[in-house]
């Protein structure tokens, strides 16, 4: 042993009869062999452990970080507090478990566990509360996606949140790090998973009063009850232990888009019985029913025709529902939002929420149904209809939309008229009012018909030129030829499209070519007029006659109302007023009228100078026809 005295050490001297024989020859002097016979007499009064084994333990001291406990062994063992959080109560005295992991370290110090020892032992304590459904007590450690993670026996069970409490829970984090009470109602023990609920504590408890509720309900009973859950179709509220729905219908008598508007969270509020099932526990509960119906509070001043401010409350595909009164809506059909005719959507005139000035159409107060119009806060465009749009006025009109038959075109709002596909255009056969215009286009009209009683208008559009049928008369005279060119087929006829936009017919057999081959499409060749009819916009062609002389042409109708006549080919038939035609409407086009009613009127001005000449000549002329 040294000593160490003003900076000097000295060394202790061995006792004079000290064997170091004995020493060197590891035989134990009779001091040491006293000594281990204390040591063994000692250990003999300690508990004899082994690893990995559980044991009881008493605690025997504890601070704010370890907890001290002694199992009877010659040390005592070390455990941190975090592994008794689930028991807030750990006093001083208290027996627990531990796993003795390894009886001493490096430094002598006992290791073990009070954690690993709970979860030794867990599993079979989790197995036999299932089986006997047994409440157990269990420590809230943290929230998850869907519920909590809850320390039981040392094992981290899962508690989900539709199973912590017969209401729908909000906070999940009110109940971290708090001990509760739990039932084991599944165990996975394939991936060692386990699942407890705290609300099928509580469910027995309610089932007795639920039964004891549900015997003394009467159907228009009055009951005080807390907004449990609010969904998209209506209110759960608790009558002290049994649930009832107030559906969105129920809530108020006014429109509701949902219940929040109504009613919160944990607010309390009388509700009256509706209806139940005693079998299936089903309350039906109103709220609205407690509270005076809007319609007995109208004022009885209120009458058809009156006008009415209003709020436009829902949209649909035929209307619109108007609230002219707190709770009270009436109907605005989508036919009373315009004076017009065409189809339209409510949202073309209407949007949700707006403030309308509309007219009461009809009122029943005992269905409590209410019909209102738009339209008739303007003037209705139909009651002055002959004076503003007389017979063989002119204007323009928008083509709204076509059918197979004709055009609807719309005058002025709410005035629409219908032009006839026989009245588009003078010289054009149209299969489909497509072919002419498109929706959406300007037309010039005129009204050729008024009928205010069916609210209807006929309308034309070729009216508003001059007929050049009347002019061509003069032009494609029975006997005259033209250029022409092949341009489609009708039917057994071939289509001939001919000057100033107008179209002939000719058939197959007068198709036939000097050479002996046949026309072909497309191909521009010379035609021979055999008949002209104006009224039927008919002209009948030949190409054959062009090089066939002194045949006879068939018979032809006059061109405007006169007697059927036959012209011989070699004729002439007025070849030198033809040529003047010729000339004059060589260049122009169907746009070009001009020209022709020029023509026109020179021809009508010589018909009245000659008159009784032309007259005779044309009655000497039919006569040697018919000769």
């Amino acid at each position: 042993m040294s000593v160490v005295e003003n900076n000097k050490v000295t060394f202790a001297e061995p006792p004079a009869d000290f064997d170091w024989a004995a020493l060197e020859e590891g035989k134990t002097p009779e001091a040491t062999t006293a000594r281990l016979a204390m040591e063994k007499a000692y250990e003999d009064t300690l508990s004899s452990i082994q690893e990995h084994e559980v044991l009881m333990g008493t605690v025997v001291g504890m601070n704010k970080k370890e907890v001290v406990i002694n199992i009877g062994y010659k040390s005592e063992g070390v455990v941190p507090i975090s592994e008794f959080r689930y028991k807030e109560d750990l006093a001083i005295g208290d027996k627990v478990e531990v796993y003795i992991e390894k009886q001493e370290d490096k430094g002598g110090q006992m290791i073990i566990s009070h954690k690993t020892a709970r979860v030794h032992n867990a599993w079979g304590k989790v197995n036999g509360a299932m089986e006997s459904s047994a409440i157990i007590t269990g420590y809230v450690k943290c929230r998850t996606k869907g519920g909590l993670i809850v320390d039981v026996f040392g094992i981290e069970a899962f508690l989900p949140g539709s199973q912590i409490d017969v209401k729908p829970i909000r906070d999940y984090d009110q109940y971290v790090g708090k001990n509760m009470e739990f039932k084991v109602v599944k165990i996975n023990q394939e991936f060692k998973n386990v699942v407890v609920s705290h609300k099928a504590l509580i469910e027995a408890e309610l089932e007795a009063q639920k039964k004891q509720i549900i015997g003394g309900l009467e159907k228009g009973q009055v009951l005080e009850g807390t907004v449990k859950n609010i969904t998209s179709y209506g209110v759960f509220v608790d009558l002290g232990g049994v649930d009832g729905l107030i559906h969105i219908t129920d809530l108020s008598y006014g429109r509701v888009s949902h219940p929040e508007e109504v009613v919160k969270l944990d607010e309390k509020i009388n509700v009256v019985i509706l209806d139940f099932d005693d079998e299936k526990r089903r309350i039906a509960l109103g709220l609205k029913q407690l509270s005076a119906h809007p319609w007995d509070a109208l004022s009885a001043d209120m009458n058809a025709g009156d006008k009415v401010k209003g709020k436009v409350m829902v949209i649909t595909d035929y209307g619109a529902f108007v609230e002219v009164s707190a709770g009270v809506e009436g109907l605005l059909h989508v036919s009373e939002m315009s004076w017009s005719q065409h189809l339209r959507s409510p949202k073309d005139f209407l949007k949700e929420g707006q403030e309308i000035d509309c007219v009461v159409l009809n009122i029943d107060r005992e269905e409590r149904k209410m019909s209102l119009g738009m339209k008739q806060l303007a003037a209705d465009p139909w009651a002055e209809i002959e004076a503003k749009y007389p017979v063989n006025s002119k204007h323009q009109a928008k083509v709204r939309n076509f059918t197979h038959f004709g055009i609807f075109a719309e005058l002025e709002e709410g005035v629409d008229g219908l032009i006839h596909i026989s009245d588009l255009s003078w010289t054009k056969r149209i299969k489909h009012p497509s072919e002419f215009c498109n929706v959406g286009d300007d037309i010039e009209v005129m009204v050729l018909e008024v009928d205010r009683e069916n609210r209807r208008l006929s309308l034309g559009h070729k009216q508003v030129e001059e007929n050049p049928w009347e002019v061509f008369a003069g032009v494609f005279v029975p006997g005259s030829t033209h250029e022409g060119t092949i341009t489609g087929r009708a039917g057994q006829n071939f289509i001939v499209s001919l000057s100033y936009g107008v179209e002939g017919t000719v058939t197959a057999k007068n198709l036939k070519k000097a050479d002996g081959g046949k026309a072909e499409m497309e191909e521009k060749l010379p035609f021979v007029v055999l008949e002209f009819n104006a009224e039927a916009r008919r002209i009948v062609l030949s190409h054959t006659r062009t090089f066939e002389e002194g045949e006879e042409v068939i018979e032809s109708a006059p061109a405007a109302g006169g007697k059927k006549g036959v012209r011989k080919e070699g004729s002439g038939g007025g070849a030198t007023a033809l040529k003047s035609v010729n000339e004059k409407v060589e260049k122009s086009t169907l746009g070009d009228l001009s020209v022709l009613s020029d023509l026109k009127s020179a021809m009508e001005s010589k018909e009245r100078t000659g008159k009784a000449k032309k007259a005779k000549k044309f009655v000497e002329d039919d006569d040697d026809d018919e000769a």
